[in-house]
């Protein structure tokens, strides 16, 4: 029998839609097919913003993608498949919320991390690199999944079953692995920004439980049962010189 796929609310196919709105009316027609340049603007590129002060970048970089489908695709899918219990347990206002901030701060720290690389080796070269993607808030997602719903079993390529806190765990090694094994500068993908995403989705978490402690009648519901799956694609495909994140 085939897994109930997960709900897909009123918020959330605004954010679908409005994501894949910018990437094909504004990287595929505009950018691509007229010319209309909006990567060197919007994509995050660490120097723009430090000698620059291009800071909405920050922000800016986590509606574009690269131009193959796949890219986009897996974002979407992973932040509707991991968003939708997330979203019925938090409300869709703190669900939108921390996903977007995790993304920021994703942004925050790979620009601080590429900038002390830069200190402390002289390499430059991660400076001017764009990074796409809406990825860095998938992390964040990802942590909060494994966190929320941990003993719950997932499908890893709808074939290896284990508990999302593994599954979490494993995709947050191997991110880790690529990172040291290509180098923050190599390899396309950008793995410190997946990390960091990860990494602020978890502090996002600590500080929004610090708060809630201090104030017992504020409400995150308990997380609800579900049946949800996710299936992941780790193949890298082919890759412009630029990031994806």
């Amino acid at each position: 029998m085939n897994p109930a796929l997960p709900p897909f609310s009123k918020p959330m196919r605004i954010l679908v839609i409005l994501f894949f709105s910018v990437w094909f009316f504004g990287q595929v027609l505009l950018e691509k097919l007229l010319g209309i340049s909006l990567t060197p603007f919007l994509a995050l590129t660490p120097s723009d913003i430090i000698f620059d002060g291009f800071l909405w970048q920050f922000l800016t970089y986590m509606f574009l993608h690269s131009l193959d489908v796949t890219h986009i695709l897996f974002n979407l899918l992973m932040l509707w498949f991991l968003g939708a219990d997330l979203e019925k347990t938090w409300g869709s206002r703190y669900f939108i919320y921390y996903f977007f901030l995790s993304g920021i701060g994703a942004s925050i720290l790979y620009t601080l991390s590429v900038t002390l690389w830069f200190r402390l080796t002289g390499d430059a070269e991660p400076l001017g690199i764009p990074v796409v993607g809406a990825s860095g808030g998938v992390f964040g997602l990802l942590v909060a999944y494994g966190i929320l719903y941990s003993e719950r079993v997932i499908h890893f390529m709808m074939i290896f079953p284990m508990k999302a806190k593994y599954f979490v765990l494993i995709l947050a090694g191997v991110e880790l692995l690529t990172m040291l094994t290509h180098g923050i500068n190599g390899g396309g993908v950008a793995n410190l920004a997946h990390l960091g995403g990860a990494l602020s989705g978890f502090l996002i978490l600590l500080i929004t439980t610090y708060l809630k402690k201090k104030k017992p009648n504020g409400s995150i519901k308990k997380p609800a049962s579900s049946k949800l799956k996710i299936v992941v694609n780790n193949e890298k495909p082919n890759h412009p010189p630029k990031y994806w994140n």
